[in-house]
């Protein structure tokens, strides 16, 4: 005997079949995904970005306001200086500094045992410099003893080592690997960083305000709206005075005092806005534990001789989740757009760490010019983030609402 395929498996929990309908949402699914491509475009930041210096803050000011697909031929010189070799996990998280200084140039050509270039300029009077071949192509010591015998070439590198070679190698290896061709895909800002770069790099720090103040918000506001909801009494009124006096002050001033009792930096902000968010979360759990607080479940759960915190946090908060899971995709749009806010205020994440509010602060005038676009580009990466947040949340709420029937 064949019976019809139920749409659902009755057997499912609440979970998985919320699940289902929320892959089943095209336009929240899509965000999520998209959310989660750009969290790993922003953890694996430094493996992608073209300027892989810590805060992607290599300056140059001969490539200041370059148009977006810019192509610039530089010369790449070596330091000669030791530079720290880092691990794998340090450069994924930090950054390397570059071996090379970049000098951009708009012609070059070699002359004996040095190379002559003429620096780029975009009205094309930029200045002419020589370098020795060997100076471009290792880290010399201080006194390299440079002897030149027919076509060798001797020299004394900075750990030392004597080193013989000639200046057709060298010419060789100048061509092969120290001229390239640079692209700046999104553009330079006034000082001659990549725009693409401190997108990227900025997107670390919108993701983990997100994370982070989310999660400092729902561990305060699950923990006195638990405490409040399940007891009542007198720790109900104390607690839900507390939550209507902070509830009282605007959240952006109260952002901004916390900021300045805590100072400016990367991890204030995460803690500052964090400290302002957990109040509607513990709005709406004080509010689901006090209609679950006398279901049946609880009842047994209390005959049975379980301990309250027990009951709370095992038997109640499962089933008043879901409108916190909901409120915490909304919390992650709202914290976004404060750290965006703090940032441009200049009391957010300080130079020269990259954000996106940080970016617009320091391009907005640029808005009425011809570069609009170095403030609209960070304008746009909040706006799509954000709307991804809040379409999540709305699938979210269909998803977990019982009511609806597919």
């Amino acid at each position: 005997m064949f019976f019809r395929k139920q749409k659902y498996d009755s057997t499912g929990s609440l979970s998985k079949l919320a699940w289902v309908r929320f892959r089943k949402n095209g336009i929240a699914f899509s965000s999520l995904v998209f959310i989660g491509l750009v969290s790993i475009i922003g953890i694996v930041g430094y493996w992608i970005t073209p300027d892989k210096t810590p805060m992607v803050n290599e300056q140059n000011l001969l490539l200041a306001t370059l148009r977006p697909g810019s192509k610039v031929l530089v010369l790449k010189v070596h330091k000669n200086q030791e530079i720290p070799k880092r691990n794998i996990f340090h450069h994924l998280l930090f950054g390397q500094e570059n071996k090379y200084s970049i000098y951009p140039i708009s012609s070059y050509s070699f002359s004996g045992d040095s190379i002559k270039i003429k620096e780029f300029s975009k009205d094309s009077s930029g200045l002419e410099k020589a370098f020795q071949l060997a100076d471009v192509c290792f880290p010399l010591a201080e006194k390299a003893n440079l002897v030149m015998d027919g076509t060798r070439i001797s020299f004394t590198s900075l750990d030392g080592k004597t080193i013989t070679t000639s200046s057709g190698e060298l010419k060789k290896q100048i061509l092969e690997q120290n001229i390239v061709h640079k692209t700046f895909f999104l553009g330079t800002d006034r000082y001659g960083r990549d725009v693409l770069s401190q997108l990227i790099i900025g997107s670390r720090v919108s993701i983990s305000v997100g994370f982070i103040s989310v999660a400092i918000s729902l561990l305060i506001g699950i923990f006195l709206g638990a405490i409040a909801g399940y007891f009542g009494g007198k720790t109900d009124a104390f607690i839900s005075w507390f939550i209507n006096v902070v509830w009282a002050v605007p959240t952006l001033l109260l952002v901004i005092a916390v900021t300045f009792a805590l100072g400016k930096g990367f991890w204030q902000v995460f803690v500052a806005v964090g400290l302002t968010m957990w109040v509607e979360v513990a709005r709406v759990v004080r509010g689901q534990f006090m209609s679950l607080r006398e279901k049946e479940f609880v009842e047994a759960a209390r005959a049975l001789g379980y301990r309250n915190f027990r009951i709370i946090f095992k038997h109640i908060l499962p089933n008043a989740m879901a409108p916190v899971i909901v409120i915490s995709a909304a919390n992650f749009a709202s914290a976004i757009l404060l750290e965006a806010g703090l940032s441009f205020l200049g009391i957010g994440v300080q130079p020269p760490m990259p954000s996106w509010g940080s970016m617009i602060k320091e391009n907005y005038a640029y808005i009425i010019l011809d570069y609009a676009y170095l403030a609209i580009l960070p304008g746009v990466a909040i706006m799509v983030m954000v709307l991804a947040f809040m379409l999540i949340g709305n699938g979210l709420r269909d998803a977990m609402d019982v009511r609806s029937v597919d």
